[in-house]
């Protein structure tokens, strides 16, 4: 089977998906839509593929996305976040102190892998930096598409129900109403972010690179929007699809060892994100929705995606994700180096 015909036949699979969430009026069905599809069709034993560099394009809108949002009046507000900031160290290794351990012992994995499958970092990024570390890439990978999988299914449920958040939020102006000439920036400002953050080895470059280059052309006054809501319901669309691609090829003894261990460990993160996201909120640090959201264990990308849609302060909360992953990135080659393991590059 060609990877061009698995390739049609994801694509036509997430497209339905999405299809069949609108027409029902279901929430989120650029994101749900294609995510549920795909995970349905890969637990029943059908073979999937992902979109290789074309979800990798998708998620440098969402870099752009966060950029953008970053304006000089955003900027200003980043010494107030400083007590909330300060939390993420103290949270990231409580995480792993109750990780590894949880992960050795019941999922019966080696040090390096607990370690990463502890680690609530990127989906793709948690993956790529454990295997090169020395872990298994199969297990990361079910581990973190089981963690981002509650995460995007649960989340929007507790910010309704909880926060009061509404998920109508307009997600960005239509293509038709942006200047032809900040799209074209846009565009400059994702290419040259991504594929210059890989030159230099910039930890998740699709998301940080664009954003980067975006937030400085903002910065600067010439870019005044987001990307258009169509660029931000495509990269919707590939991370859904992304999302149940990972579980294509599961077996009934990795959903009893793994996919089961993952779901447990969500019980234990959802009460750590719980109980700093309080902190942060009777410290009166932040707004709840901003603390939950800056606090909840998943990835950059769907956090992104849940921040904009249901109208969060992008600022606040990408921030607190990206000290996340700089402390994990910071504290893998220490790991490494405690675990007897050579430390991965980048």
């Amino acid at each position: 089977m060609t990877n061009t015909f698995l390739r049609s036949k994801t694509f036509t699979a997430g497209a339905m998906g999405a299809g069949l969430f609108w027409v029902l009026g279901l929430p989120l069905p650029f994101l749900f839509g294609p995510m549920s599809a795909c995970l349905l069709l890969a637990l029943s034993g059908h073979n999937l593929s992902g979109f290789g560099q074309v979800s990798v394009a998708a998620r440098t809108i969402l870099g752009v996305a966060v950029g953008t949002s970053l304006t000089p009046e955003v900027v200003a507000t980043l010494p107030q976040m400083a007590g909330s900031l300060a939390l993420i160290p103290v949270y990231v290794v409580l995480i792993a102190a109750i990780g590894v351990p949880f992960f050795r012992r019941v999922g019966k994995f080696d040090p390096v892998t607990s370690y990463y499958a502890a680690m609530p970092g990127g989906l793709q990024d948690m993956i790529l930096f454990g295997q090169e570390a020395g872990g298994s890439a199969r297990v990361l990978s079910l581990i973190h598409a089981t963690r981002v999988l509650v995460i995007v299914t649960l989340a929007p449920a507790i910010l309704t129900g909880f926060y009061g958040a509404s998920l109508s939020n307009p997600i960005g102006q239509p293509a038709s109403e942006i200047p032809l000439g900040e799209m074209g920036l846009m565009v400059v400002a994702a290419l040259v972010g991504w594929k210059g953050g890989e030159k230099i080895g910039l930890f998740g470059a699709s998301i940080l690179g664009p954003m980067i280059v975006s937030a400085a052309l903002t910065m600067a006054g010439l870019l005044h929007s987001r990307p258009p809501a169509e660029a931000i319901l495509t990269a919707q669309f590939f991370i859904g699809i992304g999302i149940g691609v990972h579980y294509v090829g599961v077996t009934l003894r990795e959903l009893r060892q793994i996919v089961a261990a993952g779901l447990a460990f969500m019980v234990v993160l959802a009460a750590l994100a719980a109980g700093f996201a309080e902190a942060v909120t009777l410290l009166g640090l932040a707004p709840p929705m901003e603390a939950f959201l800056a606090f909840a264990p998943g990835g950059q990308a769907e956090m992104t995606i849940l921040s904009i849609i249901v109208g969060a302060d992008l600022g606040f909360v990408i921030a607190h994700h990206l000290t996340r992953i700089v402390v994990v990135i910071l504290g893998a080659p220490i790991v490494a180096r405690l675990l007897g393991k050579k430390p991965p590059d980048g």
